[in-house]
């Protein structure tokens, strides 16, 4: 791959899906685009690259920003913003919403489904109230291809060691031909589509939670203040943001304050 073939996916990337890879990055695209270009039966990422910008295969556009995408994530990720969710902001919001008995919460960038199957299994384990209710999960990803793994919902042993407790993998999952299947019951109550957090936006509804974890790190300023405002109009006044423990709203979006009394990266509308 040439100086000019990086520069060209970066760009690409950018435009696709507002990812930023930096200089230095020359080693993670081979990696990525490395073993699709051996899928494609091309003979090298250069070659892959040549075939990219020709731009006569849409199809091949999508499946180089699939690549690209980091779609890292385990079960119950970090511990505490889960333990504070269970603890303090789920049972204030069902206070909240006895009236409605009506709960929407968003997984933005889900990948292959840990984080909203882990928020499924903490209702189905904590919250027996909710039986009655109506919860939404929405969980949304720009990669087809991950959005696919995670509707099956099935897992390798490595997959669900990585943060699953034992006794939650034995009550929830059945294993077969390897694989650890998740329960159907709690497989349904999520809704898994198909969204680019930088293009248009379905219609949405309010939403009380919001998952945007270990997204904004790979935007720039622009896009990560273009991608907090557009949350802050589907969030309810009294509802959650839940960043990763390395982002922050802070510098970007004064709408959103830091709810300095919980722990986990929460943050809430202003006023």
């Amino acid at each position: 791959m040439t100086a000019q073939d990086f520069e060209y996916v970066c760009r690409f990337v950018r435009d696709r899906s507002a990812i930023v890879l930096d200089a230095g990055k020359e080693y993670l695209v081979e990696s990525r685009l490395g073993p699709l270009a051996a899928r494609l039966q091309l003979g090298s990422v250069g070659e892959l690259v040549g075939r990219l910008r020709t731009g006569r295969d849409a199809g091949l556009g999508t499946r180089v920003v699939e690549a690209m995408v980091t779609t890292e994530t385990l079960f119950f990720r970090d511990v505490q913003p889960f333990d504070t969710l269970r603890r303090a902001v789920l049972p204030e919001l069902i206070r909240r919403r006895a009236a409605e008995r009506r709960l929407d919460v968003w997984c933005a960038a889900c990948s292959t489904g840990q984080e909203p199957y882990s928020l499924a299994i903490l209702l189905r384990e904590h919250f027996p109230a909710l039986a009655g209710w109506r919860v939404g999960i929405l969980a949304t990803d720009l990669s087809a291809e991950v959005l696919g793994r995670a509707r099956d919902g099935r897992y390798s042993q490595l997959e669900v060691n990585r943060g699953l407790p034992a006794a939650l993998l034995l009550k929830y999952f059945r294993q077969h031909a390897g694989v650890w299947e998740l329960a159907d019951d709690v497989r349904r109550m999520v809704e898994f589509r198909e969204l680019n957090l930088v293009r248009e936006w379905p219609p949405f509804p309010r939403f009380d939670l919001v998952f945007l974890r270990n997204v904004m790190i790979y935007f720039d300023v622009g896009t990560k203040k273009a991608v907090l405002g557009r949350v802050a109009r589907v969030l309810r006044p009294d509802g959650h943001l839940l960043l990763g423990a390395a982002e922050s709203t802070i510098n970007l979006d004064d709408t959103f304050r830091r709810a300095e009394e919980l722990k986990g990266g929460f943050y809430q509308p202003v006023g």
